[in-house]
């Protein structure tokens, strides 16, 4: 749909732009509204399209650079230029992600535009919000196979929260202001402007306000907004409370997009519920805390997905019950007699789980009206058995590895360096099971500490993501931990963070292949390795690190030299390349085979399964009964 010929509508009570009614390109139009917007980082790659705005890019920075400025990052608005559109992209998106803020890329026509497809439907994916401005042919060469064309409307319309076609240049920059609008409101996620050289070359006045007439998006944001628990179903709500024993709160990105980290915290405090999360939602609860269970799903640890089987009231929280979490869906949650579900997206209510009481709203100010009503009705609730129940499940069914290996276990790895930042860096990761054993084994004690690719589990996501991580939290420390099948998807990124010496810290743990794939491949396929094994492969990290101008690059076979490399690498002013060479064997467990309940759920050789504590005196811990009941038989009448 090209609602960029929609006419455009002033919604600004700001003062009159300063630059307003002056005459200027469209390409300095754009520069101004995301100037206008808090834009102060552009990700991108130039090319023939989009000459006329990168253009306007340099003149911006040209008049408003201060005298003292140093380098590209200390422009007005800052540069950063990647070695692939797709780089851009991911980096766009790990700014996004860390800080809350609108992350914008700029690339040109045909194959720049194509290749940032992957991370826009990544940021779909992940409710993300990003501006990407792609240069397109003029309009008159438009549909007639120019040199680097491409249907950009047409391939990125199911893969972008919208796309804007600008044809009308009087309509440009009411496109650009109303972009960024659709993009951070409601559910964020990625819009897509597609500027044809000419609109960008076109000259006219600057009205330095205004947006497009859209006019039902905007009312349907307007009634999110309204949204309000009424006294009914705040009283219902908390009747199902008021009879459970056994409540947990199930938690998703959404809490961390919705700003509602704090309010939740709040939340399971007052009323003392036991929390797990999803992948997307590590950090929306302090992962230290006492109440805090860990990753539920496929990878989640074992006693978060025993607090699943045996809670009686589900609370779902900004989560979307997605196959790696739900796995067999009719046995999600067996023992839960009521679920309840919080999220702005409707579409999500019900979508694969029934619920029994649900509202569509902001995560934050859902959980304040409930905080609220319940404080006023003098609400109080006992679950002390339940908070000493999960407590022994934490203490009985520990995350553990083989310890006692010659070889380095990446557990130990991610252990030792969670133990030196404490739980406050932010930790970027490519995909496969590296970002799982990040996931177990790094604590992030705020929410946007995270970034990893949910969704569509995109390879190749860390580094750039870091990169722009980096660009949006200097003072921050940010580390990327790697495994060498994604860090190769998008290694010529190595060289960005030299260029502009951000001190990234590339923690590589390498075991010679897709390990994710390799576990599959075990499991499912009766050790088949069809290509997932890179043993012969000749490519060496090290050397290309140090190629890419790392003055850190350092490679570590032997388990007792980690720790030091370890603190090395994060003490380290600018960039650096650690690569520890890891058991190719270590798996990643608990795991949850696809489509399978949790009931099934494999817990590896180290870490105890209920299976393991049936009569057995070793295994079993406090919450088992004197007459040596095995949990899974007082599962359903706990207390």
């Amino acid at each position: 749909m090209d609602t960029a010929t929609a006419s455009p509508q002033s919604e600004t009570t700001s003062p009159q732009h300063p630059l307003a009614g002056k005459t200027m390109s469209g390409a300095e139009m754009i520069i101004e509204v995301l100037a206008q917007e808090g834009v102060d980082t552009i990700f991108g790659y130039s090319g023939g399209a989009v000459l006329p705005t990168y253009d306007a890019v340099f003149r911006y920075n040209q008049r408003l650079r201060s005298p003292d400025s140093t380098g590209d990052l200390d422009d007005p608005m800052r540069l950063v230029v990647p070695a692939n559109e797709q780089g851009a992209g991911f980096m766009a998106a790990g700014y996004a992600r860390s800080t809350g803020k609108v992350g914008c890329f700029l690339v040109t026509s045909g194959p720049g535009a194509t290749n940032t497809v992957t991370p826009i439907r990544d940021c779909m994916a992940d409710s993300v919000p990003v501006v990407a401005i792609t240069g397109q042919v003029p309009t008159h060469a438009m549909g007639t196979d120019a040199f680097q064309e491409a249907p950009i409307v047409n391939i990125m319309g199911s893969c972008a929260k919208h796309v804007f076609l600008v044809t009308d240049p009087e309509k440009l920059e009411a496109t650009v202001r109303t972009a960024f609008e659709v993009a951070r409101s409601g559910r964020p996620g990625p819009v897509v402007i597609d500027v044809p050289k000419n609109v960008q070359n076109w000259f006219g006045e600057f009205r330095g306000e205004g947006y497009l007439d859209i006019r039902g998006y905007r009312q349907r944001l307007e009634t999110l907004r309204a949204a309000k628990l009424s006294d009914r179903k705040c009283r219902s709500f908390f009747e199902m409370l008021q009879r459970s024993r056994r409540p947990l709160l199930y938690v998703g990105g959404g809490a961390v997009i919705g700003e509602a980290a704090q309010d939740l915290r709040d939340f399971a405090h007052i009323y003392k519920i036991p929390v797990v999360s999803t992948l997307m939602g590590l950090g929306a609860m302090d992962t230290t805390d006492d109440l805090y269970l860990g990753m539920l799903g496929m990878h989640g640890t074992a006693y978060a997905n025993y607090a699943v089987e045996d809670c009686d009231f589900l609370i779902a929280v900004g989560a979307r019950f997605d196959d790696r979490v739900a796995g067999k869906v009719e046995e999600f949650a067996p023992l839960a007699e009521q679920i309840a579900h919080i999220d702005i997206d409707a579409a999500e209510i019900g979508k694969v789980k029934g619920v029994d009481w649900a509202h569509v709203g902001e995560a934050a100010k859902s959980l304040r009206q409930l905080l609220r009503y319940g404080e006023s009705m003098g609400f109080e609730a006992d679950f002390d058995a339940w908070i000493n129940h999960v407590r022994g499940l934490r203490e009985r069914h520990p995350m553990d590895y083989d310890r006692h290996s010659e070889l380095i276990q990446p557990h130990y790895v991610i252990e030792k360096l969670n133990e030196m930042t404490r739980g406050e860096a932010i930790v970027a990761t490519g995909v496969g099971q590296h970002q799982m054993w990040a996931a177990q084994y790094c604590d992030f004690r705020q929410p946007r500490q995270w970034l990893t690719s949910g969704g569509l589990g995109t390879m190749g996501f860390g580094l750039p993501a870091a990169v722009g991580a980096i660009i949006g939290n200097p003072d921050k420390t940010v580390v990327n931990i790697d495994g060498d099948g994604s860090l190769r998807m998008n290694l010529g990124e190595l060289e960005t963070a030299t260029t502009y010496g951000l001190p990234v810290k590339v923690l590589l743990l390498n075991n010679c292949g897709d390990g994710m794939v390799r576990q599959w491949q075990k499991l499912y396929f009766g050790d088949r390795f069809s290509a997932s094994d890179k043993s012969l492969r000749r490519k060496d990290f090290i050397k290309a690190a140090e190629a890419d101008g790392y003055d850190f690059a350092r490679r570590v076979t032997d388990k007792a030299e980690v720790e030091g490399a370890l603190r090395d690498m994060l003490a380290y002013p600018g960039p650096a390349f650690l690569e520890v060479m890891i058991d190719p064997d270590a798996g990643v467990y608990p795991m949850v085979g696809p489509g399978s309940s949790y009931k099934e759920m494999v817990t590896g050789d180290f870490i105890a399964g209920r299976e393991l504590a049936i009569g057995s005196p070793k295994e079993r811990g406090p919450a088992n009964d004197a007459d040596g009941k095995d949990e899974q038989q007082q599962s359903p009448d706990l207390f």
